[in-house]
């Protein structure tokens, strides 16, 4: 990593302008979204879809025919109905989740098995952005939790369970949203992995793209998993969305919020703008037997190196397969 790169992300102030200049610059290979490329009943699972990002990629994916799960903490259920209404599709359902809580993640998934529902298109959307450090109620520190091990968890759940729609030559997706900040750490802490540090707001934004990092080296592990040779079972995608105008910052100290309100409405995208590639990966026929790609904003690119290295996944995996031993979820596959 370059210190070029390192000083990208390394205060709120500098990440955030570093969004805002990506905004304005030339992207290259462009990739496009067609009208037609519809999902007609295709179910998918979208978490952190309350609002924001999410939300919008409900309300869009509904629109193209899909059966739309909204797996949320909140807004239950008049968000569903809102999507419903904005879509003119009625096949939105809510489901709770708190990706904090290790128990909730399995009693969603055990309510999806309870339905039939095997999932077409899952999208890992949902992530906190904390004023300081929080433990979980297992006592695990809420940003690791819900912007990595939370994923890690429900995928694994997902699997043990068979709820991807892989019969048929059906090649479900899984994507994930990351950041071009999984680009900022120089490396992992794997003797430090899943303890519970104490840190504030200056460490926040490293600790996030941190978080990015490893769930981005799951992508790549997973899909090397999921596909073996030139058998294609499952496609696994992440991608940067930019800097998006949402309430992800919520937690700023007060005396910065109306200048963020200002930076995020004049310079960040709306939702509706910055969803496009979650729906490309979603949607796009271009993709179709792909067993791994990355977008930023619209346009192709490589994921940074440590990413894709094959010893750096099989480490996260074995990490964090044996931490969820030690809070008794012991899979099968």
């Amino acid at each position: 990593m370059t210190g070029k790169h390192k000083k990208r992300y390394s205060t709120p102030f500098i990440a955030t302008a570093s969004g805002i200049i990506d905004l304005f610059r030339k992207q290259k290979n462009t990739v496009t979204l067609k009208d037609d490329e519809l999902l007609i009943g295709k179910n998918i699972l979208i978490t952190g879809s309350s609002s924001g990002l999410g939300f919008e990629a409900a309300v869009q994916l509904a629109g193209r025919g899909a059966n739309v799960w909204m797996a949320c903490r909140s807004g239950i259920p008049e968000k569903g109905n809102l999507v419903i209404k904005l879509s003119g599709n009625k096949n939105v359902q809510m489901i709770h989740v708190d990706l904090a809580d290790m128990n909730s993640i399995k009693t969603l998934v055990e309510e999806l098995k309870k339905l039939s529902v095997t999932l077409d298109v899952l999208i890992c959307n949902a992530a906190v952005v904390p004023s300081k450090s929080r433990k979980t109620k297992q006592g695990i520190e809420e940003m690791f939790m819900v912007n990595y091990l939370a994923k890690y968890l429900l995928i694994r759940l997902i699997l043990e369970n068979k709820l991807l729609h892989m019969t048929n030559g059906n090649i479900p997706r899984i994507i994930f949203v990351s950041s071009e900040s999984h680009r900022n750490p120089k490396g992992y802490d794997w003797d430090g992995f899943g303890i519970y540090k104490k840190y504030s707001m200056n460490k926040t934004v490293e600790l996030y793209g941190y978080y990015k990092l490893m769930m981005t080296t799951f992508a790549n592990e997973l899909s090397r998993r999921l596909n073996s040779g030139s058998k294609i079972s499952c496609s696994v995608f992440a991608l940067c969305p930019g800097p998006v105008n949402s309430n992800i910052a919520r937690e700023a100290p007060v005396i910065f919020k109306p200048l963020l309100k200002i930076i995020f409405t004049i310079f960040f995208r709306s939702p509706r703008k910055a969803v496009k590639p979650i729906l490309y990966f979603a949607c796009s026929k271009e993709v179709e037997n792909s067993p791994v790609d990355y977008l930023f904003l619209m346009s192709r690119k490589k994921m940074d190196a440590k990413a894709m290295n094959k010893e750096n996944g099989t480490k996260l995996w074995q990490k964090s397969e044996e931490f969820l031993q030690h809070h008794g979820f012991v899979f099968h596959q």
